[in-house]
């Protein structure tokens, strides 16, 4: 919405007065080019901190066209011998790790729901177990678990589900903190007790996205699974590090069609899910 001012051909050329219009003003100016400023001092900083060696980067091109050439033709026969396991393992442990993870985070998000608890202090511990989920990448996650478990599926799982946690438990208090009060204080006046008021008055308005989030969570968790092999904690990524190591890059090729197949299977599963429960 504009606002428009009408001046007289008379103010213009008799009082000789100059109008004009400016989007921004000196300070937000000002504070734009700053901003500018401090984003190209970023990049020039960064880009010497890496310190990309030219001769490299200016061959990058020629040996990725080698690699793949020697991943070519694909080792089909191979699939049936490793790379299905290694294929379910991961599904396993993204299943298992999103499971794990709903368990873990349902407390800290109805504990993280001001609509809920009503103590600030409870809000804050719930959210700093949130937000330390989060903080971690599941490669680090897998890294301390299988230094704790050794290698092998357990530690994949609770890498996946501890990181999980935070995206699950944040959202779902959210979906929490949104709800229609209308419907629970209704059951508060009546004398209901805590369970039949989150059944009967929480669960019908998050239930949506709680479906949502889970099967988002799920999605992203079979596409964190796949490399988290790579570290020894279990799934196709053991047998993509295994195969790397060894040159066989054409048993590379497999592993990597069978994870790019599994991902948008999982994608189409997924969509398909939501239409008919959402």
């Amino acid at each position: 919405m504009g606002i428009y001012i009408y001046f007289s051909e008379k103010d213009f050329y008799m009082n000789n007065i100059d109008y004009y219009w400016e989007r921004f003003t000196l300070k937000q100016r000002l504070l734009r080019y700053l901003v500018y400023v401090c984003f190209v001092s970023a990049l020039f900083f960064s880009i010497r901190t890496v310190e990309v060696i030219p001769e490299f980067f200016y061959d990058a091109p020629e040996q990725m066209m080698d690699l793949f050439s020697r991943m070519w033709p694909i080792e089909f026969e191979y699939y049936p011998i490793a790379v299905h396991t290694a294929i379910i393992e991961t599904l396993n442990i993204a299943t298992l790790g999103t499971l794990v993870a709903l368990v873990l985070a349902l407390p800290l998000a109805l504990m993280s729901a001001s609509t809920i608890v009503s103590y600030s202090w409870v809000h804050w511990v719930a959210r700093f177990f949130l937000v330390s989920s989060r903080t971690v990448n599941s490669l680090v996650w897998a890294l301390l678990f299988v230094a704790v478990f050794g290698p092998g599926i357990i530690s994949g799982v609770l890498a996946i589900a501890f990181r999980s946690i935070g995206f699950i438990g944040k959202l779902l208090g959210e979906a929490l903190d949104e709800v229609n009060m209308g419907s629970v204080e209704a059951l508060r006046a009546t004398g209901a007790p805590m369970i039949t008021i989150l059944l009967k008055a929480y669960w019908p308005q998050v239930m949506p996205a709680f479906f949502s989030i889970i099967l988002f969570r799920w999605d992203i968790n079979v596409r964190e699974s796949a490399v988290l092999g790579l570290v020894g904690a279990g799934g196709i990524g053991v047998i993509l590090s295994d195969s790397m190591n060894l040159f066989q890059w054409r048993q590379v090729s497999i592993a990597l069609l069978a994870i790019f197949a599994v991902v948008i299977i999982a994608e189409i599963i997924v969509v398909n899910i939501r239409k008919k429960l959402i």
